[in-house]
């Protein structure tokens, strides 16, 4: 029998942990064992699921008189959690104690590592002391004893440790990353996000939510969702690794502003936005692009990337059999190219949807495709920016503009105009000085020489860039954002319309 009186179904991948209890003489006392003369019990403890994808550790107490009787119950459910393979028995967790609102090491000490501890999982804690710590150590681990690498911070610390990670698999099998046309290894240690930062972007685009208890939840039952990667190349040199965001010109600039206010705490992401908006600067510059044509679905389509997508799995199948078969021999492919002057050129590999962005800024990009959403905003006028700006906000189509175009690729190469026109000529210069002038003046309005880029948070310089999507060349420990009713307050209506 069960202590809790409503009923529930739980599958035995959601099953935590199984304990036997200890009933003191209090419960005894109590209606439900007075009957017994001396009860058995054991406890299970459960994931349960909340409204928008939260998920709580839950527990039910069985008894019953038959000490036997009860510890085979524990012997079989035990030996149901053994067989399930895909958990981490061994996790390597780095704490940023600085990130966001400095509450990493609470956090994790508080609400992340009793968890662990009840799933029997073992932990080797570092908490990180200068950037690139985890980074660095990474490349001198021994990676092989670990099922998974943990980070808990914001998007900064989690781009560290995919640095490390996909830096230290190549290394270890002879793989040059400044060849942009290497094809890479992929990763097969799984990263789990403990979201502690100002921003987690990427926790909230592969889960559906930023919360410490649910992302160890997503660790302890084994979960996997593989992300695709962007590497990013200038002049054969290796630059960064992208998941989330690649942008230039707005979101380039807003970072740039930003980082110089970090004093101003998260507000400085506001301030920023709003000067780069007055200033409205637009960059000249080619983009160019090899379309994705192993891709099923477009950019414009009405359904987001959700748990067990069949594009995302019929894709990457066709992306990585072309891998394999070495078909991609870019230059023989096509390439579109594009000149014009651009207010923003943003890269996605997600939908990039954090909370004041439900949809992101390309809602059905998929994680795992082998492909990119490139969105080209050309010059207009403040008021159209704005128009469309504000579409992401709610659930109109932001790519229905004339002003902007959007393409599923799998890899760019964009070029700014000065680049091209000889960055050692002295006008040049000039045009640099200028610029600075006008970033510090936003009621200016006219053409800056070069914006810089803005790679997942962190500013990249480099005005001529190469990138190219390497479809699931690494793993986390989510497994997408789940169909979820509860939480699609449009569904719900229905639903109870039909009801009534």
């Amino acid at each position: 029998s069960c202590v809790h009186t409503e009923n529930c179904f739980v599958p035995t991948s959601e099953i935590i942990a199984v304990e036997e209890t200890e009933v003191n003489k209090k419960q005894r006392n109590i209606g439900k064992w007075q009957k017994m003369a001396k009860p058995h019990a054991f406890t299970v403890y459960y994931v349960k699921k909340a409204r928008n994808h939260r998920w709580r550790c839950s527990d039910v107490t069985f008894w019953c008189v038959d000490e036997h009787l009860c510890n085979q119950w524990i012997q079989a459910l035990k030996e149901l959690l053994e067989m399930q393979k895909s958990r981490p028995k061994q996790l390597l967790v780095y704490i940023n104690p600085y990130g966001g609102k400095r509450q990493g090491k609470r956090i994790y000490e508080q609400k992340v590592a009793p968890l662990f501890s009840l799933a029997s999982i073992s932990t080797d804690v570092v908490i990180t002391e200068h950037a690139n710590h985890a980074k660095d150590n990474l490349f001198e681990v021994n990676i092989n004893k670990y099922d998974g690498v943990v980070c808990v911070g914001g998007d900064g610390m989690f781009s560290e440790v995919m640095h490390g990670l996909i830096g230290r698999m190549q290394k270890d099998s002879g793989i040059d990353q400044n060849n942009p046309k290497a094809p890479l290894v992929q990763c097969n240690i799984r990263i789990g996000i403990i979201p502690a930062g100002s921003t987690d972007c990427i926790c909230y685009s592969t889960i559906g939510i930023s919360d410490p208890v649910t992302s160890a939840l997503h660790i302890i039952v084994g979960d996997c969702q593989p992300l695709d990667v962007c590497s990013i190349h200038h002049n054969n040199t290796f630059l960064k690794y992208s998941v989330s965001l690649l942008g230039y010109g707005f979101y380039g600039d807003i970072l740039k502003d930003s980082e110089k206010k970090r004093w101003m705490g998260p507000m400085r992401y506001d301030y920023s936005g709003f000067k780069t908006f007055l200033s409205h600067h637009y960059y000249e510059g080619t983009i160019s692009f090899q379309p994705a044509k192993h891709t099923l679905g477009s950019p414009r389509d009405k359904d987001s990337c959700r748990t067990g997508a069949t594009i995302v799995l019929q894709s990457s199948e066709k992306e990585r059999e072309e891998q394999s078969r070495d078909v991609c021999r870019e230059d023989e492919e096509e390439w579109k190219v594009i000149k014009g002057k651009f207010l923003a050129i943003n890269a996605v590999n997600m939908s990039c949807a954090c909370p004041r962005s439900p949809k992101g800024l390309s809602p059905a990009a998929h994680l795992a495709d082998g492909s990119a959403d490139l969105i080209l905003v050309r010059k207009c006028s403040r008021f159209d920016f704005l128009r469309y700006l504000v579409r992401h906000t709610n659930q109109d189509d932001q790519f229905n503009f004339s002003f902007v175009d959007v393409y599923r690729v799998k890899s760019f190469q964009f070029t700014s105009k000065l680049s091209e026109d000889n960055e050692s000529n002295v006008t040049d210069t000039g045009k640099k000085r200028f610029g600075q002038f006008c970033r510090d003046h936003p009621a200016c309005c006219c053409n800056t020489a070069n914006s810089t880029w803005n790679c997942d948070g962190e500013i990249l310089d480099s005005s001529a860039i190469e990138v190219r999507v390497h479809c699931q060349l690494m793993k986390l420990f989510a497994r997408g954002i789940e169909e979820n009713c509860k939480d699609e307050a449009a569904y719900s209506q229905s639903s109870v319309e039909q009801l009534l």
